[in-house]
C-alpha cells in the first residue's frame, strides 16, 4: 500500500488568470468534497449557451475565481497595512469559496418553478454547517463573516457588497465566455485600488474610472446576456416544463426521473421543512438530472410535457416579446385564443404556452452597500457623488421591461 501523502498545495491552470494557487490543506478538502465538486456539474449560467454557444462554464469555475481575487484583494489591503489575521485570511477564503454552494440546476429557474420556498443563500449556509461539523469547527469564523455577524464590516463588504470578489469575477468570466467584451472589466487594476477606511472597503480616488467602466459593464451584461430576450425565453420554458412535471406527479404520474430530482418534485420544499435529508438529496441533484428526465418526457403521453420538453430539448424557443410598458390584456388574450385553438388546450393549459411579466435591472443601488471612493484629504465619498459621470447617477435607476411568450407560428 502507498502510504506516500497526497500533496494539498495545488496550483489549477485557468483561462481567465492563469494560474490559481490552493492556499492550503484545508481549502484543497473542502474543494475535494463531494458537495463541492457537484458544482462542476452545475451551469454558472443556466441556459444562456443557447444564446451565447461558449457559455458552457460552471459554478466550480466561478468559485474558484473568486477564491483567487480574495487571495488578491487580501495581500494588497495587507501591503496597504490593513490589519488582517491568518484566521481571518482563511476565513474568507473559505466564505467566498462555498458562497454559490447552495446553488441548484438551472439555480433561478428552479427556485422559480419547484423549490420556491427558500432561497439558495439559506442553502449555501446550510451546507457550510453541515461541513462545519465535519471539519471539526474550522469554518466557524468563515459563517460568522458569512453572515455579516462578524465585527470588522469590511470582511463581509469583500464577500457581499455592490463591488465584491463575486461581482469580479462573474463579470470577467461570463464576458470571456459568451464572447460579450463589453463586460470584460478590469479586475485586476479595481483590486489594486482598494483599501479600507473607518471599517468599510473603499475605493482610491484614483481608481474612480474603473469603478465606473465597472458599473456600466455591469448594465450591459445584464441588458445583452443576462436578460437576453432569446435566454429569457428559454429559462422561463424550463420554469414551465417544471411546474407541469410537478403538477403531473402531484397527481400520482409516475415520471422517468433520478431519485434526487423525484425528491424535490414529490415534495413541497421551504425553509422550514429543508430538513439534512432534503440537503443531502440536494447534494445529488445537478443539470444531469434535469436535462436526462426532460429528455425522457419528450415521449411522455401528456401533451404539454412532451411538446415543452421537446421545444427545449430541441432549442424552439417561444417567440419572446420585449417592451417598455406592460401588454394589454387584449394583446394576451388573442394570442392566448389563437394558441388555445391551434394546440385543442382548455383555459389553464394554454398558460403553459402563453405568459407574461416584467424583468428589471438596477446596475448601482445608491441605496444600500454603496461604492465608496476614498480622497488624498481623507474624505470619504459615494461613487455618485464623487462622478462627473451622468451615466452614473441614471444607472442607479431601476429599469423594467415587459415581456410576453408565446408559440412561434
Amino acid at each position: 500500500m502507498n502510504d506516500k501523502k497526497t500533496n494539498k498545495l495545488k496550483i489549477l491552470n485557468d483561462p481567465i488568470y492563469g494560474f490559481i494557487l490552493i492556499p492550503n490543506a484545508l481549502i484543497f478538502d473542502l474543494i475535494q468534497h463531494p458537495y463541492f465538486q457537484r458544482l462542476r456539474r452545475i451551469s454558472q449560467m443556466g441556459l444562456s449557451h443557447l444564446v451565447y454557444p461558449g457559455a458552457h462554464h460552471t459554478r466550480f469555475h466561478h468559485a474558484l475565481g473568486c477564491m483567487h481575487l480574495m487571495q488578491k484583494a487580501i495581500r494588497i489591503l495587507k501591503f496597504k497595512g490593513v490589519e488582517i489575521s491568518d484566521e481571518e485570511a482563511n476565513a474568507l477564503y473559505i466564505a467566498i469559496l462555498l458562497h454559490d454552494i447552495g446553488h441548484g440546476p438551472f439555480s433561478h429557474a428552479l427556485e422559480q418553478s419547484i423549490a420556491t420556498g427558500i432561497h439558495h443563500e439559506v442553502i449555501s449556509l446550510k451546507f457550510m454547517e453541515v461541513l462545519n461539523e465535519e471539519f471539526n469547527g474550522e469554518l466557524s469564523l468563515a459563517i460568522t463573516i458569512f453572515k455579516g455577524k462578524y465585527p470588522r464590516k469590511f470582511l463581509y463588504q469583500l464577500i457581499a457588497s455592490q463591488l465584491d470578489m463575486d461581482r469580479l469575477d462573474y463579470l470577467k468570466r461570463d464576458s470571456f465566455y459568451t464572447g460579450v467584451s463589453e463586460g470584460n472589466i478590469n479586475s485586476e487594476r479595481l483590486i489594486t485600488m482598494l483599501n479600507v477606511a473607518n471599517d468599510d472597503l473603499v475605493v482610491e480616488e484614483k481608481g474612480i474610472y474603473s469603478v465606473e467602466k465597472f458599473i456600466v459593464a455591469r448594465r450591459l451584461m445584464y441588458w445583452q446576456v443576462y436578460l437576453h430576450k432569446t435566454g429569457l425565453g428559454a429559462e422561463k420554458l424550463l420554469e414551465k416544463v417544471l411546474v407541469r412535471a410537478k403538477e403531473l406527479v402531484l397527481k400520482g404520474v409516475k415520471l422517468p426521473v433520478s431519485r434526487a430530482f423525484e425528491y424535490f418534485l414529490t415534495n413541497q420544499i421551504n425553509e422550514d421543512n429543508f430538513t439534512d435529508k432534503t440537503l443531502k438529496m440536494f447534494s445529488k441533484l445537478d443539470d444531469y438530472d434535469v436535462l436526462a428526465s426532460i429528455k425522457e418526457w419528450i415521449s411522455n403521453d401528456d401533451f404539454i410535457l412532451s411538446k415543452l420538453s421537446e421545444s427545449l430539448i430541441n432549442r424552439k424557443l417561444p417567440k419572446v416579446e420585449l417592451q417598455n410598458d406592460p401588454f394589454s390584456k387584449e394583446q394576451i388574450l388573442t394570442i392566448k385564443k389563437e394558441v388555445r385553438s391551434n394546440f385543442k388546450l382548455n383555459d389553464s393549459e394554454v398558460n403553459y404556452f402563453v405568459y407574461s411579466g416584467e424583468i428589471s435591472n438596477q446596475a448601482y443601488d445608491s441605496t444600500k452597500n454603496t461604492i465608496k471612493l476614498l480622497f488624498k484629504n481623507g474624505e470619504v465619498k459615494d461613487v455618485i457623488e464623487a462622478s462627473d459621470h451622468l451615466n452614473i447617477q441614471a444607472l442607479s435607476k431601476p429599469v423594467f421591461k415587459y415581456y410576453m411568450c408565446y408559440p412561434k407560428k
